[in-house]
């Protein structure tokens, strides 16, 4: 069945059929033409009428909102007003303007792009070389899956049976490392190879609240969604619902959304959740199929044997989810590979972690080895997306350009992998 999923892959075959047919087909041959009827007559109402995967359509719709609502241009501008006079500012300022978009995303192909439009001609405008300005976009776009909320982060904690509140506050922390880390990653490079970057003009104090004043929105939308959850005023799904709202709200009031724009806020929403939920659906008869050879139970049997520290396991997977990374896209990894791997990991003692602990921290380590996945080659998804929008740099290029940020990507893996307090600091201060 993996093998008939990687040959329809590589003819080009959407991601969602390519695990579909080949599960159908194995389950056809193990249990018989009845049985698939039987499976597949109820499967899909099954999957599409689960009332948390509402929260992912809900999610997308904010971010199309504050697309179309200009509220990532406004950005942007802020964060370019207070570093965009230091050398590699602007870069800074796309990553720092990814960051604060993905707090209202949720996800990496939407932030890449969105931020991409906005921020590549303005740093090519002040003479960014076309590797550093697309590197850095692709790399902050992998910032909408890490900084909550995030799709992928929601389908982990749904196929785990994870609080979906607790995984985002478990990926704060890491997100905002990702962020920082990035700037620092930027400002070393400029260091190194000054000719990729030039300062810009500094702007007045005046001019600089002026840009900052302009972000409030964004700001008044992440404290009610997220103040909300965690206070416990409502669930991470009506949370979700709520910022769509108020998002839609901001964009009427600025005289920013008009009807075209949420014309395409709502089918480009629509677009993203049939494509998910495809996913969903493939995945789902594959993952039957394997459950019928007993394949995940068989696996865990097998890791819990092995004569080696339960730390490489999962470093053996991390690396797994980097090599699938080439092939496929985060939720197709996800959706495919978490119900074989995680009872395998769960039945490991990592670092003497309680059941919940270790699921919520292997959970942020996943998520982050599939941003790496995005930006690295010989695919990296967000690299596809920044120059698909960004033509006069070749990619050879853009793949130069994000060595320096998969290294800190690297040493970030290690230090949450080693020390998993960072992690599940915010998760225990909260909860």
């Amino acid at each position: 069945m993996f093998g008939g999923m990687l040959v329809l892959m590589g003819l080009r075959i959407p991601i969602a059929a390519a695990m579909f047919i080949p599960g159908a087909v194995g389950y056809l041959t193990l249990s018989g033409d009845a049985a698939l009827l039987n499976l597949l007559k109820g499967s899909a109402v099954a999957r599409l009428t689960q009332y948390e995967l509402s929260v992912i359509p809900l999610f997308l719709l904010m971010g199309q909102f504050a697309t179309q609502g200009g509220l990532s241009r406004d950005l942007f501008r802020a964060a370019a007003a207070f570093v965009g006079h230091i050398r590699g500012g602007l870069a800074m300022a796309a990553v720092l303007s990814a960051g604060a978009f993905g707090a209202i995303c949720g996800s990496s192909v939407a932030t890449s792009a969105t931020i991409t439009q906005v921020a590549y001609p303005e740093m090519r405008a002040h003479g960014y070389h076309g590797r550093l300005a697309t590197a850095t976009l692709a790399a902050g776009g992998t910032l909408g899956i890490l900084i909550p909320p995030s799709v992928p982060l929601v389908v982990y904690a749904i196929l785990t049976e994870q609080n979906i509140a607790k995984l985002f506050a478990a990926a704060m922390i890491p997100g905002l490392l990702a962020m920082f880390g990035y700037l620092a990653v930027i400002y070393l490079y400029v260091r190194a190879r000054p000719e990729l970057a030039t300062p810009s003009e500094p702007q007045s104090w005046a001019a600089r609240w002026r840009a900052l004043g302009n972000v409030w929105p964004i700001a008044t939308i992440f404290l009610v969604v997220f103040g909300g959850i965690y206070g416990g005023v409502f669930s991470p799904t009506e949370g979700a619902a709520i910022g769509a709202l108020l998002t839609f709200a901001m964009g009427l009031a600025r005289r920013e959304l008009d009807g075209a724009g949420m014309q395409r806020a709502l089918v480009s929403s629509a677009e993203a959740t049939a494509m998910v939920f495809m996913i969903f659906l493939g995945a789902d008869m594959m993952n039957a199929s394997l459950a019928l050879t007993e394949m995940p139970a068989k696996i865990a049997a097998w890791v819990t044997q092995l004569q080696v520290p339960p730390i490489t396991v999962v470093v053996a997977v991390l690396l797994l989810y980097v090599v699938l990374g080439c092939v496929m896209d985060e939720l197709s990894m996800l959706l495919l590979t978490i119900p074989v791997i995680f009872p395998a990991v769960m039945a490991l003692d990592l670092w003497g972690l309680a059941p919940e602990g270790k699921a919520i921290w292997f959970g942020v380590l996943v998520l982050m080895t599939v941003g790496i996945g995005l930006i690295a080659p010989p695919v990296g998804l967000n690299v596809y997306v920044v120059n698909n929008l960004a033509r006069d740099t070749p990619m050879s290029e853009t793949y130069k350009g994000v060595f320096p940020f998969l290294a800190w990507d690297a040493i970030r893996v290690v230090l949450l992998l080693v020390f998993p307090s960072i992690t599940l600091l915010l998760v225990r201060v909260l909860f």
